[in-house]
């Protein structure tokens, strides 16, 4: 039954990630939410409730916590899905950036997802398939202004999640990588100033910000197997045109 299928979701208590939980749940999932703040997980199971869903404080880079998570949400039935959005970013002129801060970004954006993946590749290579969303970014396609570590780390992501797709295949895994453009979260919101956000408007030929639930919407077609049963090893920008653009008319 689609009710039992499970879907496992890091940086799930806000953002993208509260946003995918929200949508898995609509379309029958049973969902494991799991962030390293506990107050906001507290504030994401008074919203989704617990009928279909648990939670968990994780921390992504810690090996054995990532595998008891795992473990415990694929004891809830068949896991076929994970959805990696733990992340953090930074913008920092790259001359002035600490090579202790590169190497937390990346142990938490590149290593948190690895280790994520490889639990779950292993519980769902043993129930017969199933699918993993990384979460990219625009970031990770093209260059952009101070940052060098957040930039570096979702390159990396994108292709680990090709390197993942090949060698996952052959156990019915398909593995893709989300690449949101700029999107209402509060971790961009913490990122990105009035007139930064000002210039990413003028350069999305959509002109506005994505919500999260725009950015949720493809990752639950990347998770179906009935929408997206040949679509593997892809890096998927949703980000209102902006890896596409050229010149674009100017606007007030």
């Amino acid at each position: 039954m689609a009710a039992e299928r499970v879907v496992a979701v890091t940086g799930g208590a806000s953002g993208i990630g509260l946003a995918v939980a929200e949508a898995a749940l609509a379309e029958g999932w049973h969902v494991a939410v799991a962030d390293l703040d506990a107050g906001g997980l507290a504030a994401a199971e008074a919203r989704l409730g617990t009928a279909r869903a648990s939670y968990t404080t994780l921390d992504v880079t810690e090996e054995d916590a990532v595998e008891a998570w795992i473990a415990g949400a694929a004891a809830r039935g068949p896991l076929k899905g994970l959805v990696t959005s733990a992340g953090i970013a930074r913008e920092v002129p790259a001359l002035e950036t600490p090579a202790d801060l590169f190497r937390r970004v990346m142990e938490i954006n590149v290593t948190g997802t690895f280790l994520c993946a490889r639990a779950a590749g292993r519980a769902m290579r043993d129930t017969g398939g199933g699918a993993i969303v990384t979460l990219g970014s625009v970031s990770g396609l093209r260059g952009g202004k101070g940052r060098v570590a957040y930039g570096a780390s979702k390159g990396a992501v994108v292709n680990m999640t090709r390197v993942l797709a090949v060698d996952l295949a052959r156990f019915g895994i398909r593995a893709n990588c989300l690449c949101p453009g700029p999107v209402e979260t509060p971790l961009v919101a913490a990122m990105v100033g009035p007139e930064q956000r000002a210039q990413w408007t003028r350069r999305v030929p959509l002109r506005r910000y994505a919500q999260p639930a725009e950015i949720a919407a493809m990752a639950m077609v990347l998770l179906d197997e009935a929408r997206s049963s040949y679509v593997t090893g892809q890096a998927v920008a949703v980000d209102g045109g902006f890896s596409g653009a050229g010149i674009m008319d100017e606007v007030d």
